[in-house]
């Protein structure tokens, strides 16, 4: 990358840099006069949206100018997640309860920032690591057009038994119909980073087709070389049970068999910046 060694503190990045490489001031000193936008869907995220504000707004937003806005969309929730990232000093939007790839999209929508980063509202244990590593990549490299967080993810305590859709779904298929990106550790995670530049340019997937819609979308316009991935290190969140996750294997699954040809249209928000499609379609071979 570019400006690896001048934005991390261990030298060059590796093709799946560690998060612990960009420290928030130098990743400042590269904004350029950017803004940053970080934006956090949440439903019925009361335990854990509030710790997430006030971690991110006291790192990144008054110890260091880096994060000039932190959104929380609020997707419908029944418990006090809108209250709660208020009092800790977010915006709250509400996006109608309509689903994650809804509320990712009014972020967008809604967000002031050049550069904006996705992080889920219910993990455990954030730390604002989560956000430079993600922003790292972008800031370090014009030609970077999307970060995914990579982690680990435990199952009821067991490291590397979490993720389900992941590992018997979505990377499977990425392996037969997109190989050029079988190598993403997470492509459902929902821990991502972009230039608005890219983003207003792409549908977003409703509900939780909308992380590897996205995914698929990036490397079909800008090139697979375009996606990096960061190590974020262990990831801690609700483990849902088996039984939940049959709709979201099933939106998965009809999201990458629509972007592969194969199956009908899924239902998606529009680009906010109309663009004409892609010369180039990568996605078969």
């Amino acid at each position: 990358m570019p400006c690896a060694n001048e934005c991390s503190d261990d030298g060059p990045v590796t093709p799946v840099a560690q998060s612990h490489l960009y420290a928030a001031a130098r990743l400042a000193r590269q904004l350029r006069g950017r803004r940053v936008t970080v934006c956090l869907p949440a439903r019925d995220e009361a335990a854990t949206v509030g710790a997430i504000v006030t971690a991110v707004r006291a790192a990144l937003v008054d110890a260091v100018a880096l994060v000039d806005e932190v959104l929380v969309i609020d997707d419908g929730s029944v418990d006090a997640t809108a209250e709660l990232a208020a009092a800790a000093g977010a915006r709250v939007v509400d996006s109608g309860g309509a689903g994650k790839g809804q509320a990712m999209w009014t972020g967008l929508a809604t967000a002031s920032g050049d550069v904006v980063v996705f992080c889920d509202a219910d993990i455990t244990g954030f730390t604002p690591r989560f956000i430079t590593g993600l922003l790292g990549p972008l800031l370090c490299d014009e030609g970077v057009a999307l970060v995914k967080g990579a982690f680990d993810r435990s199952l009821h305590g067991r490291p590397g038994e979490g993720g389900r859709v992941t590992e018997l779904v979505a990377r499977p298929l990425l392996r037969t119909l997109f190989p050029a990106l079988a190598g993403i550790a997470q492509p459902l995670a929902g821990e991502c980073a972009g230039p608005r530049a890219v983003l207003d340019k792409l549908p977003f997937v409703a509900g939780y087709g909308v992380d590897i819609g996205l995914l698929l979308d990036v490397a079909d316009r800008h090139g697979a070389d375009a996606v990096t991935q960061v190590d974020l290190g262990a990831r801690t969140h609700r483990n849902r049970p088996l039984a939940d996750l049959g709709a979201q294997a099933e939106v998965v699954l009809r999201t990458v068999l629509a972007r592969a040809g194969l199956g009908p249209p899924v239902d998606e928000c529009p680009p906010l910046v109309a663009s004409a499609p892609p010369v180039t379609r990568w996605r078969r071979g």
